[in-house]
């Protein structure tokens, strides 16, 4: 098990009084179970590794800025994250670009913020075009100026979960062979060039079931940094990624430690002045889905041949259910208009007599809208639920489908206060902020 803190510690009261004061939905990030995944990392992964937050698992800069106040820099995917780690107050020497996705405009920028002297800590590239591309703006905006890069590699691995996760597969559209890796350092203009050749970014995939996979991916990475670090001096540096699982309480999972703990014997394969001297880490999901919770009221209860209740949230605040099967707890704090005693312990709750199977559906209109079979007492109108592990890929991948404002985004401090994070869009007039 990785995880050494249970979610369900968490004092529903938090919740309610949030939901009091600031309606439904929204989001709840508890900073002391943030506190536990920022110190297993940190344990795992200690100084001086390099540790990047992965921004797109949550991009609130309030978020942003918690997990930074523990030692983390910032990893984005894009100009729109870059400016959510600058407003958590991360400076530029700390964040890392990289992703499949950038546009020229996103070059653009962290060519200028290295030709004003206040680069990016690297770009990591994807491919040949966009290595050219980069190191052709640079060298138009100030000859002579460089910027950091590094190469991702696909490792050509069978990551241990969801297709839709393995990104370290030879069939994704992430990062390079090895042939592609070469052109992409000759077209920043090798070791001399406009792209100052650093060293690999490898990714192998999210919620890996096992380190297998990414025992091998690292392997190869660091047999590509090697062979690199023969010919070009500055080629010092390895990124492992990220992919640390999140599972739902009871069921096995490698933490970080388990991970870090292939490390040595892998770096002990490789001749020492041909060893990465950096090494960097950037996990995202593990960071915050644990302390994230997606609160929501019940709109209608229903018998359809058992129970079933549809939730003021859904697919908009939280698509993983709707978007490949991902499976979250949810568990009621009022039954019947009424504080339920036992709340959020599970063998109280399954010896309770009034609990039943209950489909949970959310209020957008699309089928697909539905958020599983979760056990659960009464519902009526009004009475509050909480779903869990809704810390990551939530917030960050909500929309405003159906014309709905996205949720607030409230913290709940280590003494127990709530503050605001990030205000609820704008409703409709009339409508409640």
């Amino acid at each position: 098990m990785s995880f050494t803190t249970d979610p369900e510690a968490l004092d529903p009261d938090a919740l309610r009084r949030a939901a009091h004061r600031f309606g439904t939905p929204f989001y709840l990030t508890d900073l002391a179970q943030l506190t536990v995944a920022a110190d297993e990392v940190r344990a795992a992964f200690p100084d001086p590794w390099i540790r990047q937050y992965s921004v797109k698992a949550n991009d609130v800069p309030a978020i942003i800025a918690a997990v930074a106040g523990h030692g983390f820099g910032a990893n984005v995917v894009s100009r729109g994250e870059w400016r959510a780690a600058s407003r958590a107050g991360i400076p530029n020497g700390e964040i890392s670009l990289e992703g499949v996705g950038k546009t020229e405009a996103d070059l653009l920028a962290a060519a200028v913020a290295a030709r004003d002297a206040r680069p990016l800590r690297w770009v990591a590239v994807e491919s040949p075009e966009e290595a050219g591309a980069l190191a052709a703006i640079v060298r138009e905006l100030r000859p002579g100026t460089s910027q950091d890069v590094l190469y991702r590699l696909n490792p050509d691995v069978a990551p241990e979960t969801l297709p839709g996760l393995a990104v370290g597969a030879g069939s994704s559209k992430f990062g390079m062979n090895e042939t592609e890796l070469a052109a992409a350092v000759e077209a920043g203009g090798g070791a001399h060039g406009a792209l100052r050749p650093r060293g690999i970014h490898v990714h192998v995939g999210s919620q890996l079931g096992a380190v297998d996979a990414w025992r091998d991916g690292v392997r190869r990475a660091l047999a590509v940094t090697a062979l690199w670090r023969g010919s070009i001096g500055s080629f010092d540096t390895l990124d492992v990624g990220g992919g640390f699982p999140v599972f739902p309480i009871g069921e096995p999972a490698p933490g970080p430690g388990r991970f870090a703990r292939e490390l040595p014997a892998l770096l002990a394969a490789i001749p020492v002045d041909r060893r990465p001297t950096r090494l960097a880490i950037e996990p995202g999901r593990f960071l915050v889905a644990r302390a994230g919770w997606l609160a929501a009221s019940v709109l209608h209860a229903r018998d359809r041949g058992g129970r079933q209740v549809v939730l003021d949230a859904g697919m908009t605040e939280l698509i993983r259910p709707a978007l490949y099967g991902a499976r979250h707890a949810i568990v009621a704090l009022t039954s019947l208009g009424r504080v339920c005693d036992e709340v959020l312990g599970g063998a109280a709750r399954s010896a309770d007599p009034s609990v039943a199977p209950t489909r949970v559906e959310g209020p957008i209109c699309e089928s697909t809208d539905s958020l599983g079979v979760h056990d659960l007492p009464p519902l009526r109108r009004g009475d509050l639920v909480v779903i869990a592990d809704a810390g990551a890929y939530a917030a960050s991948q909500s929309s405003a489908y159906n014309g709905r404002p996205r949720p607030a985004q409230i913290l709940l401090e280590t003494n127990g206060t709530l503050r605001v994070g990030r205000r609820r869009a704008q409703a409709w007039p009339g409508g409640r902020r």
